[in-house]
C-alpha cells in the first residue's frame, strides 16, 4: 500500500473513533505487535496492540453464572476490528457454552462502561476468573486460537470444541459424471470440443484439454525440469488433424463476452482465411505462448485470463487470482492487506473482500459464502478437488441453487473468513508449491 492510502486508513480509523468515545488518554501506548488491529480512542495515532497490563486496581466483573470464567469485550458495533471480532465471540459463546461466559459491551452506546473499565483502545478483551477477578486484558483484534491459548496460560483449558458439520456439504455426487474420460478436460473438467482439443502425451497415455489455454496452464504447473512442448499437439480447426503445438499457427480472437477465443491451424494460409471470416490476430507459437502467459495469478503464478480471474489489489498494485481461493492467498504470499473482487458463480454479481492483518475486515454483501470443492478420501480425510471447483456466492441460497444444478459437484460451504485463515496458515514452502503439479502430474 502506498503512503497516501496508509494515511487515509489511519485518518479514517481515528476519525471514526475520536469524538464518539471521549476517555482520558494515557501518556504511553503498548508496543505494536503484528497481527493485531485496533481503533484508537485518544488523539494519538493508531497503533497495533496486543497485551495490556492489568491495572493496579483491576475492575471486578459481576460474578458470571455458576462461577464460570468470563470474557468481556468492550468495543463498538461500527469499528472495523470490533466487527471482525463479532463472529469469533459468537463462536466462543456457542462452542463453549457452560464452560465460558462471553459478553460484549458497546462503549459508544454505553460510554460509562468504558470509563468504569478504564478502556482507551477498542476493542479490548478482559479475562475474568469465576469470582469476577480480572486476570488479563488485550487490545486490538484477537484471533480465536490466541484467545483459547491465553485462557490456557491462565489455567483454564476448555478442551477442543466439538467438530462442526459444515452449514452445507455434499461429499458424494448426486449423480455420477458419465462423460467419457476423453471428452473431459484434464484441468477444468469442461467438455472438450473436438475442434479445439489439445493433447499432451504422457507415459500413461494421452491427456486431453478443452483448449490450448488449459494446456498452457498445466504445462506451467509441471515441476519436471525436463518438460517439453514437444509432447503436445493441437487440433487443426479446419481439418481436424493433430498439429504439434510449436508448429501450429494460432488465430486469437474474442467471443461475445470479451473472452479470448483460440483456433489452431496447420498453416498460416488457413489461419488467414479464417481471420478474414471471423476477425482476430494470427500468431506464431512463440507469440501465442507469450500472450497466454502474460497475466499470472498473484498467488500460485499460473497463467490466467483476466476475464476469468478475480481482481486483487495489493499495496497499490493490481494482480489476479486464478480462483477465489488463490485470490485470498495473495494476502498470504505478500503478507499485506488486499482488496479483491470476485463474481457470484451463479449470478455474476460482484463480491468484494477487504482484509486486515490476515482477517476479513469488510465483506460485501455480508451474506457472501464460499464453496470449497472437495471430497473425502478412503480414510475420510477431506481433500481438494482442484482450483476450478471453488467459488464465492452472494448467499447460501445461491450456493444451494448452484450445487443443485451441478449434480456431480462435491464439497462443503465455508465462510470467507475460514477460507482466508486457511491460506494465512500456509508456510512459505507450501505457498511456493501451491497449484504446482508434482506427484499428481499426468501419467
Amino acid at each position: 500500500m502506498k503512503a497516501l492510502p496508509r494515511i487515509l486508513v489511519v485518518v479514517l480509523l481515528a476519525a471514526a473513533v475520536a469524538g464518539v468515545l471521549a476517555l482520558k488518554s494515557r501518556s504511553t501506548a503498548p508496543e505494536p505487535a503484528a497481527g493485531a488491529a485496533e481503533a484508537v480512542v485518544s488523539p494519538e495515532p493508531a497503533q497495533a496492540a496486543q497485551e495490556t497490563p492489568v491495572p493496579e486496581a483491576p475492575v471486578a466483573a459481576p460474578a458470571p453464572p455458576e462461577g464460570l470464567p468470563r470474557l468481556v469485550e468492550l468495543g463498538a458495533d461500527k469499528c472495523v476490528p470490533c466487527k471482525m471480532m463479532a463472529p469469533i465471540l459468537d463462536e466462543l459463546k456457542t462452542e463453549y457454552a457452560g464452560k465460558m461466559d462471553v459478553q460484549f459491551i458497546d462503549v459508544w452506546k454505553n460510554p460509562r462502561a468504558g470509563e468504569e473499565y478504564g478502556i482507551q483502545l477498542i476493542p479490548t478483551q478482559i479475562f475474568f476468573d469465576g469470582s469476577g477477578k480480572e486476570l488479563f486484558r488485550h487490545t486490538g483484534f484477537f484471533p480465536k486460537e490466541d484467545i483459547l491459548a491465553a485462557w490456557k496460560e491462565l489455567g483454564f483449558d476448555f478442551g477442543t470444541a466439538p467438530d462442526k458439520e459444515p452449514a452445507f456439504s455434499r461429499w458424494e455426487p448426486a449423480q455420477p459424471d458419465t462423460r467419457p474420460r476423453d471428452a473431459v478436460c484434464y484441468l477444468c473438467d469442461g467438455d472438450i470440443d473436438g475442434r479445439t482439443r489439445t493433447v499432451m502425451s504422457t507415459p500413461a497415455g494421452d491427456v486431453g484439454f478443452c483448449a490450448p489455454h488449459c494446456y498452457v496452464i498445466t504445462f506451467a504447473s509441471l515441476t519436471d525440469e525436463a518438460k517439453s512442448h514437444q509432447n503436445a499437439a493441437v487440433t487443426d480447426w479446419t481439418a481436424g488433424t493433430r498439429v504439434p503445438v510449436m508448429e501450429a499457427v494460432y488465430l486469437y480472437g474474442m467471443d461475445g463476452d470479451g473472452r479470448p477465443e483460440v483456433k489452431a491451424f496447420a498453416g498460416r494460409n488457413a489461419a488467414e482465411a479464417e481471420r478474414a471470416r471471423s476477425g482476430g490476430n494470427v500468431f506464431s507459437w512463440e507469440q501465442f505462448e507469450a500472450k497466454e502467459t502474460a497475466a499470472r495469478c498473484g498467488f500460485c503464478d499460473r497463467p490466467v485470463y483476466p476475464e476469468d480471474a478475480s481482481v486483487v489489489r495489493v499495496d497499490g498494485m493490481q494482480t489476479w487470482g486464478c480462483c477465489v481461493m488463490c485470490a485470498l492467498g495473495v494476502a498470504a504470499r505478500t503478507g499485506k492487506d488486499i482488496h479483491m473482487t470476485a463474481r457470484d458463480v451463479l449470478t455474476g454479481e460482484p463480491i468484494t473482500v477487504t482484509t486486515l492483518e490476515g482477517h476479513v475486515a469488510k465483506l460485501e454483501p455480508p451474506s457472501a459464502v464460499a464453496w470449497a470443492g472437495a471430497r473425502k478420501d478412503p480414510e475420510g480425510k477431506i481433500v481438494s478437488t482442484g482450483c476450478f471447483k471453488q467459488g464465492f456466492f452472494a448467499s447460501e441460497a445461491n450456493l444451494r441453487k448452484w450445487v443443485e444444478a451441478h449434480p456431480a459437484a462435491t464439497g462443503h460451504q465455508v465462510t470467507i473468513e475460514q477460507a482466508l485463515v486457511a491460506k494465512m496458515k500456509l508456510t512459505p514452502e507450501q505457498i511456493s508449491k501451491a497449484c504446482k503439479i508434482g506427484e499428481c502430474a499426468p501419467r
